[in-house]
């Protein structure tokens, strides 16, 4: 079984072209699971028009955070809200504006058959907000490093581009709660059973609306950087120790 864990707010202008894309590689025994965080939009009413039974919607009810947050770190929250309550054995992260290419699900359910590999992370492509490709591949090389330190600072995980095996969820969650990039603590806590596929499997639509428009680009000052970096490594050391005892 597959679940499909999307975060939605205020995606009425793209979300219906990503269900369609997802809903044509699903089996009728799959679920995507829709994690919304009190869209003022026609969101709700545009999913529930496709009336799939395939499709669950959560409300998610936002935490507010001391002290430095931001709009990643209530994205991480609405994501956790739809990753607990996933029934399938295939986990796929999906953000509310992209596109599958119609093979993503084949070809990345034929990498995690291999009983070694727990997460697959794919390339992809970039699209403006017309659908017009901009790039083809926009990592001319696996981003992932087999040093954590390197990984630490690059912070190479993509969530739309993330698919994960049910059983690292007992390491995953809960998320730290002032946790911001979902896809890195993920990533990080999947080390040693990772595969990288070259080929992109996403369309990933760049815009001034979405949480990621500007990839690799963040806009944070430098000493929220590190201070993040700091804190995240702790609660990464914290997790792993925990999960070992």
């Amino acid at each position: 079984m597959i679940s499909v864990c999307i975060a939605t707010y205020n995606g009425e202008k793209y979300i219906k072209e990503q269900l369609q894309s997802i809903l044509q590689q699903l089996s009728e025994g799959d679920e995507i699971i829709i994690s919304d965080d009190g869209s003022t939009d026609n969101t709700i009413k545009i999913i529930k028009d496709l009336n799939d039974n395939r499709i669950r919607i959560l409300q998610h009810i936002k935490k507010y955070y001391k002290g430095f947050s931001s709009s990643h770190q209530y994205s991480s929250s609405n994501f956790e809200n739809a990753i607990k309550e996933a029934k399938g054995e295939y986990i796929f992260l999906s953000d509310q504006d992209d596109i599958w290419y119609t093979y993503k699900v084949k070809k990345t359910l034929e990498i995690l058959s291999d009983k070694n590999i727990y997460l697959v992370m794919s390339n992809y492509s970039l699209i403006n907000t017309e659908g017009i490709l901009i790039k083809k591949k926009m990592f001319e090389k696996n981003p992932i490093s087999n040093s954590n330190l390197i990984n630490l600072i690059k912070t190479p995980f993509h969530g739309c581009c993330i698919t994960f095996k049910k059983n690292i969820l007992k390491n995953v969650l809960p998320f730290p709660s002032n946790l911001v990039l979902h896809d890195n603590w993920i990533g990080f806590l999947a080390k040693g059973h990772i595969k990288y596929i070259e080929e992109p499997l996403v369309l990933y639509r760049r815009h001034d609306k979405n949480v990621s428009a500007q990839k690799g680009e963040s806009k944070n000052p430098l000493w929220y950087k590190i201070y993040y970096r700091i804190v995240f490594y702790m609660q990464y050391i914290r997790r792993s120790f925990k999960n070992i005892i």
